[in-house]
């Protein structure tokens, strides 16, 4: 083996000073202390070159495949978590040094709603013995680890996103505006067209208002229509004064496609002398959101029980009956089928013996009036509901009014367009209010039809600017 022994080595010339036997050689520099470079100078790796046993500089190494399940993480590494399917735990390493770092960032902006929960695995983490958690979308945080005291302390966060806001854009139906939101009105078919879905910093979900066809009234001593299915979201917060049936923070993600949009019919009035039950209203549909039209209100029929008034968004009331027995149990049933918040209210029964009155037909925001005693109006129709999701307060949904054949008058359609019931022949069924989903009003007698429901409506608001 050779060896050369020198008290310093002194380049003569040229601006290169090589040390080493090149490739596939190691020099190896023996000292208990070794200065490299000089005061102002600059020491670099060559390309391609790694270095090992310096220790770390205060910065990770990101892995850039995103984490989706819970996991263990390593000093000197950063993660990407991606919770858009679900919560994410990070576990700490275990038994740490001082100066052991980990850097996590929320990969998809969902950490608001799926959190990151941050296991300490034994240690403090900023003193105490909590978990820490990452619940604000597109936070990021560095973790070093310091003593037994503090623990894990955090030395960088942010939860600012530079990211541009991006909004909903889409056309469809009347558009108009309410400070910084559009309001989208169909009062018939036709497509809502997302072009751009917008994303969390600006916007990216629409609130709606969905009602369907109010159900037609029956003939003849008959049962008023029961409005249509109402079904409403708004913010959480409120953006505006909503009706008692709207679901806070209900609101739909949308994506750039067309959706198309069905706005319901009303039912038609009960024509037939016996049994001219009205036919139910049509549904509405957005989106994932189906409103179920009104029930038909029940048309006289020469039974105990009489008529009864057909199920729907709200439920039709019933008719009356030749038969003895006062108050019937004959209205339709409303929130059929069922959703949470309910779409709306049964209807009322009609009332037997002579003289005869049918039933209130169901509203969004109450029963439709059964009737219990003798000459009496016919049953009022249930209310309907308020909102003011397009900038102004309007009432929409109410049930129809049933008739009176005997009483005084027929009963009151329900505010929010139902319409009021006849009264033998002096006094005609009213239609239900065109798109308010308003119940038709029952027929009085066997040459005096009922009324035939109002029309739907679908309307969609969604932050714009």
């Amino acid at each position: 083996m050779s060896k050369i022994e020198v008290d310093a080595i002194t380049q003569q010339s040229g601006t290169t000073l090589t040390v080493g036997g090149g490739a596939c050689k190691t020099a190896t520099v023996d000292a208990t202390t070794v200065t490299l470079g000089r005061s102002g100078g600059t020491v670099s790796l060559a390309a391609g070159a790694t270095q090992t046993g310096f220790g770390r500089t205060g910065t990770v190494d990101w892995d850039t495949t995103a984490k989706t399940a819970s996991f263990t993480a390593v000093s000197g590494n950063g993660y990407f978590v991606n919770t858009t399917s679900g919560a994410v735990t990070v576990t700490l390493p275990a038994s740490p040094s001082a100066g052991d770092i980990v850097s996590i960032s929320d990969y998809a902006g969902t950490s608001a709603t799926n959190n990151i929960t941050i296991a300490r695995n034994g240690s403090n983490f900023e003193g105490g013995t909590a978990n820490g958690v990452i619940e604000t979308n597109r936070q990021a945080v560095t973790l070093i680890y310091v003593d037994a005291t503090q623990g894990w302390v955090p030395t960088a966060e942010s939860d600012s996103s530079f990211q541009q806001s991006l909004f909903v854009t889409a056309t469809g139906g009347t558009i108009t505006c309410c400070g910084n939101y559009k309001i989208h009105t169909f009062t018939g078919p036709g497509t809502f067209t997302v072009s751009c879905a917008g994303n969390p910093l600006g916007s990216n979900t629409v609130d709606y208002l969905v009602v369907a066809g109010g159900g037609g009234g029956g003939k003849h001593q008959a049962g008023g229509g029961g409005a249509g299915g109402y079904r409403e979201s708004v913010p959480s917060p409120a953006a505006w004064t909503a009706s008692p049936l709207a679901s806070p923070g209900g609101a739909l993600p949308v994506s750039a496609q067309g959706y198309p949009i069905a706005v319901g019919s009303g039912g038609a009035a009960g024509t037939v002398n016996c049994s001219g039950t009205g036919s139910n209203g049509v549904n509405s549909t957005f989106s994932t959101i189906t409103s179920t039209g009104g029930g038909g209100g029940g048309g006289y029929t020469n039974t105990p029980t009489g008529d009864p008034g057909e199920n729907g968004g709200s439920g039709g009331g019933g008719s009356s009956s030749s038969q003895p027995g006062g108050g019937l149990s004959n209205f339709g049933s409303g929130n059929t089928p069922p959703v949470s918040p309910p779409q709306g209210n049964n209807g009322g029964g009609g009332y037997t013996p002579s003289p005869h009155s049918g039933g209130g037909g169901g509203g969004a925001g109450a029963v439709g009036e059964t009737i219990t005693v003798p000459f009496c109006n016919g049953g009022a129709g249930g209310t309907g509901v308020a909102t003011s999701i397009t900038g102004s307060s309007v009432t929409r949904a109410g049930g129809g009014g049933g008739s009176a054949e005997g009483g005084p008058a027929g009963g009151v359609g329900g505010n929010g367009g139902g319409g009021a019931g006849g009264r033998s022949t002096t006094a005609a069924a009213v239609v239900g209010t065109v798109n308010t989903g308003g119940g038709g009003g029952g027929g009085a007698s066997s040459s005096v039809c009922g009324a035939a429901g109002g029309s739907g409506i679908v309307i969609i608001r969604y932050k714009f600017q």
